[in-house]
Formats: structure tokens, C-alpha cells, sequence
């Protein structure tokens, strides 16, 4: 062999090493971070899905500083290409890709005999309103379309940091508004049985949308009947509730991350993020009006037993308020709704996880929604955590967890 040309292989290999141990380095520094509490299902596994989550955002961060990609193309063609796998079709089950008024949709429909017109499901996946897909939610569109013989769909909106807040709002209306004019005619879907619903940021959308429909009230299409949150993000007014604070380093969202969502979603500005996180961001004539909604005081005494501690009132900024108000809006925070709002949330099934440091906003708007008169079934994981979700039936990935939260909203759709 030339030895100009060993050289540049030898090179190339110290080259590939050095990546790797740097990669392998900053990788356990970031779990060295982390903290799963005892009570976490299968928490061996999910140090290890942590670690590979980590993996990928670092190779993509470096990658995006090199100018070669940014980090979260990277993420998304990690995710699509290696961690998601789209089964063949089982029997029973129709599947195909549509577009409703322009928006990205796949639509499950149960191909037994149903003796009427069946019930529907529009769904929103989760991600940050960053990433996620139609793909990741595959298995659960499936699962869910064929156990409750309804028709699903599910919902492809537009991502940040590419489109911002309310472009993804604006697709889940335009695509829901769609199904429910066509349901009858072109799917034999009862209109008036069609609920909405979504996990994390999906959630919130989901949230969103039916108090951005009851503010409407225009009549042409009926409403959802229900709304399905899995542990839903509600609110960016207060990073420092008892979840957060206890939650705040347990994969796979961490608490400075659900902030880094919320401001990727409103404008990508990541200046202010810290000041969001200690709650700079709040005008200080709001802070009693929401704290009557927002106070550890309102939640059940067992969420406060892994400890907790009063956050201090951090200094007003009027320069942060303005470059996230449209955060404070009960369209990105539907928990933040006038009372007016809230009486109009159609039935509710809430999911919550312990382990989540969205947990906390699940439960405060469940009693909004009772103390409003609205019909509320929650079902909390005791050693959940965020994200179980997508890693159901996703092979070595899958938590057994994931699947009881996949059956829950199962039993609930059954009663609509």
C-alpha cells in the first residue's frame, strides 16, 4: 500500500476515534445529569434510551456548529430512518395517507361491518411542536383504531423551528374542521362522535383547539365531543411547580427542555430562556390572577410528597414579556382560559404521569374542568414518565408501560 495512503487512513481513523470518544464523553456527562427516581418502570432501559437520545442531539449539535446540518434535521432523520419502523398493515385495518385542505393526514379505518355510523378520532402527535410525525404515532393510531372499531386520524402539521406558532394550531383546525364536514358522507363517521386528542405538545393542541372552537361558536360543524390529553404541556406562566422542581431531571423531557419547546413553538428566541425558567416573563399584575389557578395549593397532597419548595417571585422584565406574550395566550396556554372558555371544554379524559414534569399541569386543569362542571376521567401512572407513548410496540424500544396508556384511552374512546 502507498503510505500517503495509510497515512490519511490512519488519519482518518484517529479523526473517527477522537469523534467518538468526545461523543462518548459529552454523553456521560449529560447522564451524569439526569436522575430516575426508583419508582420509574424499567428504569435500566430507560437509562438507556436516554442515552441514546442524548447521543443523537449531540452528534447533531456538532454537526449543526461544523455547518454541515442543523441539529434538528439530524434528529428527525435519526428518528425516521433507525427508530421508527412502519409495520405491514394487520388484517382489519385500512390504512392511507390524504391530505385534508392541504394538511397531512393518515387515515385508519376498521374495515368489520359496523351496524351505523362509527365514532371518530382526530389526533395530534407530540414533539415539542418540533419533532415527532405521523410515523411515531403509527402503532398507536393503529391500536387504538382497531380495538375501539373507530375511524382515526392522525394529523401530519407543520414543525418549528420552520413554522411557527399558530401555524401548527392553524393545521390541526383546518384538518379537523375538514373531517367533521366530510365524516358522514365520505367516511360513515358520526360527526357529532367525534373527539380530539393528542400526547405532550399534541395535547396541548388538542386542548387549543376545542376552546378555540367553543370561542367560535359559528354552528356550521358540530364540536368534538371529547378530548383525549396525554400528559399535556398547558401553561409556560410557571416552570417552578412541584413537578418541575421534582421532575426536573428525569428523562426524557427535562424541565429546561419543555422551555426550549415553548420558545422554539413562539419564535426561537433561546436569549430569554433562563429569565422564562425562573418566570421573569410574567407581568406582575397577572401573578395572583394566576396563581388562584396555578398554586401548589390546588393540587392533591400526594404530589407533594417527593418534596417541594416555595419559588421566590422572580423580577418582572417587560423585554422577555414581550418576546414570549403570545406564550401567555390560552392558545399556547389553554390552563390559562377565562372560566367563560373552560365551562365550554367538551367531556375529558386526562392522562398523567408521575415522573413527568408536565404531571402537575395535567392535574390543575383537571380541576378547572371539575370546578367548571365538566365531565373529567383521569387516569395517573404511577412510575410513568414523559414520552412512553412513542416507544410503544417499537420493539427493543417498547415499554410495557406505554401499552396501559394506549389501553386506557382504548376504555374511554368505548364509551363515547
Amino acid at each position: 500500500m502507498d503510505i500517503g495512503w495509510a497515512i490519511l487512513i490512519i488519519g482518518f481513523a484517529a479523526l473517527v476515534a477522537a469523534f467518538l470518544l468526545l461523543v462518548i464523553g459529552l454523553v456521560y456527562s449529560e447522564l451524569m445529569n439526569s436522575d430516575i427516581p426508583r419508582g420509574v418502570a424499567n428504569s435500566g432501559k430507560l437509562h438507556m434510551v436516554h442515552g441514546l437520545f442524548v447521543g443523537m442531539a449531540i452528534v447533531g449539535r456538532i454537526l449543526h456548529r461544523l455547518g454541515i446540518c442543523h441539529q434538528v434535521s439530524f434528529i428527525r432523520w435519526f428518528v425516521a430512518g433507525f427508530l421508527t419502523h412502519r409495520k405491514q398493515v394487520p388484517a382489519g385495518l385500512r390504512v392511507k395517507d390524504m391530505k385534508f385542505s392541504e394538511v397531512p393526514v393518515r387515515v385508519y379505518e376498521p374495515t368489520t361491518v359496523c351496524d351505523g355510523l362509527r365514532r371518530g378520532l382526530v389526533y395530534f402527535h407530540g414533539g415539542g411542536w418540533v419533532l415527532g410525525s405521523i410515523d411515531s404515532v403509527d402503532e398507536v393510531c393503529r391500536h387504538i383504531a382497531k380495538q375501539s372499531d373507530i375511524t382515526v386520524i392522525s394529523v401530519g402539521y407543520r414543525l418549528a423551528p420552520e413554522h411557527r406558532y399558530p401555524a401548527q394550531l392553524d393545521d390541526c383546525e383546518a384538518a379537523t374542521c375538514h373531517f367533521l364536514s366530510v365524516a358522514e358522507t365520505e367516511f360513515s363517521v358520526d360527526s357529532r362522535r367525534v373527539a380530539v386528542g393528542g400526547d405532550g405538545t399534541g395535547a396541548n393542541l388538542a386542548a387549543a383547539l376545542c376552546q378555540r372552537l367553543a370561542r367560535r361558536e359559528d354552528g356550521h360543524l358540530p364540536s368534538p365531543c371529547a378530548q383525549l390529553l396525554i400528559y399535556p404541556a398547558l401553561q409556560m406562566a410557571d416552570f417552578n411547580l412541584p413537578s418541575y422542581q421534582q421532575n426536573h431531571a428525569v428523562p426524557i423531557l427535562f424541565r429546561g427542555r419543555m422551555a426550549f419547546y415553548f420558545l422554539q413553538y413562539l419564535s426561537g428566541d433561546m436569549s430569554v430562556c433562563q429569565e422564562v425558567l425562573e418566570g421573569n416573563h410574567v407581568p406582575t399584575e397577572l401573578r395572583p390572577f394566576y396563581n388562584k389557578w396555578l398554586s401548589p395549593s390546588n393540587l392533591p397532597p400526594e404530589c407533594l410528597t417527593r418534596g417541594s419548595w416555595e419559588h421566590r417571585a422572580a423580577e418582572y422584565d417587560a423585554e422577555v414579556y414581550h418576546a414570549i406574550k403570545a406564550g401567555l395566550e390560552p392558545e399556547v396556554s389553554p390552563l390559562l382560559a377565562d372560566d367563560a372558555v373552560i365551562q365550554k371544554t367538551p367531556p375529558t379524559f386526562l392522562l398523567t404521569c408521575e415522573y413527568d414534569v408536565l404531571r402537575d399541569d395535567g392535574i390543575l386543569y383537571r380541576k378547572r374542568l371539575l370546578d367548571s362542571g365538566t365531565d373529567v376521567t383521569w387516569e395517573h401512572v404511577t412510575d410513568g414518565f414523559h414520552g412512553m407513548v412513542n416507544f410503544y410496540k417499537q420493539g427493543w424500544l417498547s415499554f410495557p408501560s406505554a401499552g396501559r396508556v394506549v389501553d386506557a384511552a382504548v376504555e374511554y374512546i368505548k364509551t363515547l
